[in-house]
């Protein structure tokens, strides 16, 4: 049975989620060979744009055929910072007027402004994880459903949403996001890894080498908080961890390479079963034991899904 979202998504703190969205169709349909390769830029492109607008920072996506992963921070305590001018123009942003010209756009900001309950509601949606995921489905569904000239949904109804609780755990849905397209064996190399994090950072550092010497930043969003891992380590933390074997995965990273792992797991085979997990072993949270532990006292259960497994790995090897 579906757990209500709020046990899991927490409305006045920061907190980190790997987000999983299923869709009917944007690849190529195998039955009338119809592309609709190009849907995943519209993805990619909302992506940006809902990052830029809420009180979020979009770490890690890859937009695939039939699924999208997004890993995002939000902050809800971040919109307070905001004046009511700046929320006004967040959302318009979002959802302009259907006649987008200056007039209706003007229109509608005074509008609002002059609403101090909506003004309060909107600053809600704009540091929440379900509006967020809601303004990144909803205008792709309604283009694709043009497209087609048709009516229903284009998106399964209900996202999968993991809570990430700690950096390790950020990092290893982050990693686990940007192999999807290698894991598929669409590719075996991450700069030919279309609509991914991966690639754009790649893209990035071929115009600016400099950063890859940097703190890894959000590949887009409002807050822009630093990781504590640089650009070139994280890099090559992916490119490593995909040239290793996966039971049931077609794809793989064929060459050898350097690992740059850093302290993050006691070792090597133990981060790569970090990263296994995030798609099989966990659930709806991703973290050290004693977190499953504490989420689930808090939300009344006995345990949650990949308990056994956070047992598992964190004794030795």
């Amino acid at each position: 049975m579906a757990q209500p979202r709020s046990q899991l998504v927490p409305t006045d703190i920061p907190s980190t989620f790997h987000c999983v969205r299923r869709t009917f169709l944007c690849g190529i349909d195998d039955y009338t060979g119809q592309s609709f390769e190009h849907r995943k830029q519209w993805a990619q492109a909302r992506i940006a744009l809902v990052a830029s607008c809420f009180a979020a920072d979009v770490l890690a996506y890859a937009v695939m055929s039939n699924h999208l992963h997004i890993v995002v921070h939000v902050d809800p305590t971040h919109v307070g910072l905001w004046d009511d001018e700046t929320v006004v123009e967040r959302w318009l942003a979002l959802f302009p007027p259907r006649n987008d010209d200056h007039a209706a756009r003007e229109h509608n900001r005074l509008r609002i402004l002059l609403d101090a309950h909506y003004l309060i509601e909107l600053r809600r949606r704009l540091g929440d994880l379900s509006w967020l995921m809601r303004c990144l489905a909803e205008p792709i569904a309604r283009r694709a459903n043009a497209e087609d000239r048709c009516k229903g949904r284009f998106w399964e109804g209900r996202y999968k949403c993991q809570r990430l609780c700690d950096t390790r755990a950020v990092l290893a849905a982050m990693a686990y996001v940007d192999l999807n397209p290698i894991r598929a064996g669409m590719t075996t190399r991450l700069e030919d890894s279309d609509h991914t994090s991966a690639q754009q950072r790649i893209d990035h550092a071929k115009r600016d080498p400099a950063m890859l010497t940097q703190a890894l930043l959000p590949t887009s969003g409002s807050l822009l908080r630093c990781l504590p891992i640089r650009a070139d380590e994280y890099l090559e933390l992916v490119d490593w961890t995909g040239r290793q074997p996966r039971d049931g995965k077609r794809g793989a990273i064929h060459e050898d390479a350097s690992l740059v792992l850093q302290s993050l797991d006691p070792t090597h085979q133990r981060w790569v079963m970090r990263v296994n997990a995030i798609g099989s072993d966990y659930w709806r949270v991703v973290g050290e034991a004693h977190d499953l532990i504490a989420l689930a006292q808090r939300i009344g259960q006995r345990w949650l899904k990949g308990l056994g497994f956070a047992k598992k790995i964190a004794r030795p090897i």
